[in-house]
């Protein structure tokens, strides 16, 4: 069956950088296009990022552009995002989905940006 699972989260201050790492199993990785979709607390889910089944396309919400990598390694049916300059308002728990809308998703893997 389809699994999604991340890791990498943490706890880390202002300005920090975390790399998060979604393996991925149960379907042909290579021929999807991923996605990373985040929740803060009281929040809906939110698109993050898209990166295209080659790895040469990629897309971010506006308020991670310039601070967040999203890159894959489809030897290893790995996608990641690697996340630079930390905001306390990136806190959220982070998830590699399979679809934008954030449905098909893994269990997340909690980001906490706080001094």
């Amino acid at each position: 069956q389809v699994q999604l699972v991340e890791s990498g989260g943490g706890l880390v201050q202002p300005g920090g950088s975390l790399r998060l790492s979604c393996a991925a199993s149960g379907f042909s990785f290579s021929s999807k296009t991923m996605y990373w979709v985040r929740q803060a607390p009281g929040k809906g889910l939110e698109w993050v990022s898209t990166i295209s089944i080659g790895g040469s396309v990629k897309d971010y919400t506006d308020s991670v552009k310039g601070r967040f990598t999203v890159f894959r390694d489809n030897a290893k049916n790995m996608l990641y995002l690697q996340m630079n300059n930390l905001k306390p308002e990136d806190t959220a728990l982070y998830y590699c989905a399979r679809e934008r809308s954030g449905s098909n998703r893994g269990q997340g893997t909690q980001v906490t940006v706080s001094s």
